[in-house]
C-alpha cells in the first residue's frame, strides 16, 4: 500500500506544473498581448486633423451625408463654395472647385504630398509656391489661392470643368477631376438647401 500510494504521489506531482513554467508561460502571455496592441495601435489609419487654426468655420446644420461625403468633408465645401462665391465668381467656377479639392484630396486639409508632389499641402494639395505653409493648410486661403488662379484663366468657360481645374493645377491626367464633376453639383446643391454659414474667424 505504501509503494502504491508513493507511485501515485509521484505521479501526480510530475503531472503538477512546476511554478517555474507557470511564470515563464504568464510572462509569454502577457508579451503577447503586449505585441498584438502594439501591432493594432501602428496599423490603424492616422486621424486627420488641421495642424494649424483655420480663418472660417461653418455655423449650422449641414447635411448629414451627400452620397459618399460627409462631415468635415461637408464641412470643407461649404468653405470652398463660400471662398469662391465672396470673391464674385460664378457658379460654375464655384462648382469646379469644390470638383478640384475632391480630386486632390478628398475634401479633406492633409498635411502630407505624395510621391510627384511630397511639398502638396491641403485641400488643393499646392505645393510650396503657392504660398506659405499655413495659408495652404487653411481650408477657405487654400481655396483663395486656387480661385485667384482660376480667374486669370481666359476662355475658360469654354473648357470642360475638368480641363480647367488641370489649367490651375497642373495635374498630369488633364481629365483627372472629370469623375467628381456631378458629385460637386449635388454637393453644392444640398449645401445650398441647408441651414448653414460660412463665418470668418481672422
Amino acid at each position: 500500500m505504501s509503494a502504491g500510494h508513493g507511485r501515485r504521489a509521484r505521479s501526480v506531482a510530475e503531472r503538477a506544473p512546476r511554478s517555474r513554467d507557470v511564470r515563464g508561460l504568464v510572462l509569454g502571455l502577457a508579451g503577447l498581448a503586449a505585441v498584438v496592441v502594439l501591432a493594432s495601435l501602428a496599423l490603424r489609419p492616422p486621424v486627420e486633423e488641421p495642424v494649424v487654426p483655420q480663418s472660417a468655420v461653418v455655423e449650422g446644420e449641414l447635411p448629414r451625408a451627400v452620397g459618399e461625403w460627409r462631415g468635415e468633408q461637408l464641412e470643407n465645401a461649404a468653405i470652398v463654395v463660400q471662398a469662391g462665391r465672396d470673391m464674385g465668381l460664378s457658379e460654375r467656377d464655384v462648382r469646379i472647385g469644390v470638383m478640384t479639392a475632391m480630386g486632390e484630396s478628398s475634401l479633406r486639409v492633409l498635411d502630407r504630398g505624395d510621391r510627384a508632389g511630397p511639398d502638396s499641402r491641403g485641400l488643393f494639395q499646392q505645393r510650396d509656391p503657392w504660398g506659405p505653409y499655413e495659408v495652404r493648410m487653411d481650408a477657405y486661403a487654400s481655396a483663395v489661392l486656387f480661385y485667384r488662379q482660376l480667374a486669370e484663366l481666359e476662355g475658360r468657360d469654354g473648357l470642360a470643368p475638368t480641363r480647367v481645374a488641370h489649367a490651375v493645377q497642373i495635374n498630369r491626367d488633364p481629365d483627372h477631376y472629370a469623375r467628381w464633376w456631378d458629385d460637386a453639383g449635388e454637393v453644392v446643391a444640398a449645401l445650398d438647401a441647408a441651414p448653414h454659414e460660412v463665418v470668418r474667424t481672422s
